[in-house]
């Protein structure tokens, strides 16, 4: 259930949205976790009324049972809502909603930093945070360029672990564009027969690339940590595994692109630094 969570969540979408916003929005629904994010880290946190059942960061955030992927437009609307934000379109939400007169925006997982930057920027727009959200953006890029410069430039491969049954990341998806800051190469692109940016690896393939890094995303999940990793058939003697190169990241950060993605860098830069090579 995870990896198909997380998969759809990094499928993007086009950006759909209600009429342009006359008056920044003083309820604001969010049913995508990146989005609360988001409006908590550029001020608009007490405009937020509610959010949905994934959104677990910040702690201060008003999660409630209401759900993403399968919104009930009726439960949005009894919220009385003059904004509602969701990362894809599930249940025709987004029509059902503007029948009701009610402001939405879709803000689908983003391709890239750049399209991660202007979402901030939009909801800061849509909820009179302008400058909060300029400066977040502002932080987010100066932190990144600095962990970035911070670590060694290596030749060196990385293995992207999505869940434990081997799915992956190629380096056109977000988090590979974001291991790309590094140089890293990434095992998953030759595999990615389909073309979707999320390819199902084998341990076979996985380690006869022989990775130089792994990163687990499968952590709070699936349990999956360098003593998991090590005691898989085969895997003791990869590279990763005897210089204790493997990176672990929270389930939560895997799957959003917003403010905390900075920790994502920070991680894989401190695992580069520790690297020999």
């Amino acid at each position: 259930m995870f990896r198909l969570t997380l998969i759809a969540l990094f499928v993007g979408l086009a950006l759909v949205a209600s009429a342009p916003a006359r008056t920044p929005a003083q309820r604001v629904v969010s049913l995508s976790p990146t989005a609360t994010e988001d409006l908590f880290a550029i001020g608009a946190g007490k405009q937020v009324v509610a959010a949905d059942q994934d959104s677990d960061y910040p702690k201060t955030a008003p999660r409630t049972k209401l759900s993403g992927l399968t919104p009930n437009a009726e439960a949005i609307v009894g919220l009385h809502p003059d904004l509602v934000v969701v990362s894809f379109d599930a249940n025709h939400v987004v029509e059902a909603l503007q029948k009701a007169k009610i402001r939405v925006v879709v803000e689908p997982s983003a391709p890239s930093l750049a399209d991660a930057y202007r979402q901030i920027e939009q909801l800061g727009r849509l909820t009179g945070h302008v400058a909060g959200a300029k400066a977040l953006v502002a932080g987010m890029k100066r932190r990144i360029a600095a962990l970035v410069a911070s670590a060694p430039r290596k030749s060196l491969s990385v293995y992207d672990e999505l869940s434990q049954d081997y799915y992956s990341a190629t380096s056109k998806t977000f988090i590979g564009q974001v291991l790309g800051l590094f140089g890293l190469h990434n095992i998953a692109d030759a595999a990615d027969s389909s073309g979707s940016g999320y390819p199902q690896l084998s341990a076979e393939y996985i380690v006869g690339a022989n990775p130089d890094l792994i990163v687990l995303m499968d952590t709070r999940c699936c349990g999956q940590s360098a003593a998991t990793v090590a005691a898989r058939p085969g895997w003791s003697g990869l590279t990763a595994v005897k210089r204790r190169a493997i990176v672990r990241v929270d389930d939560s950060i895997a799957s959003r692109w917003g403010p905390r993605v900075v920790n994502f860098v920070k991680a894989i830069a401190s695992a580069l630094r520790t690297v020999e090579r």
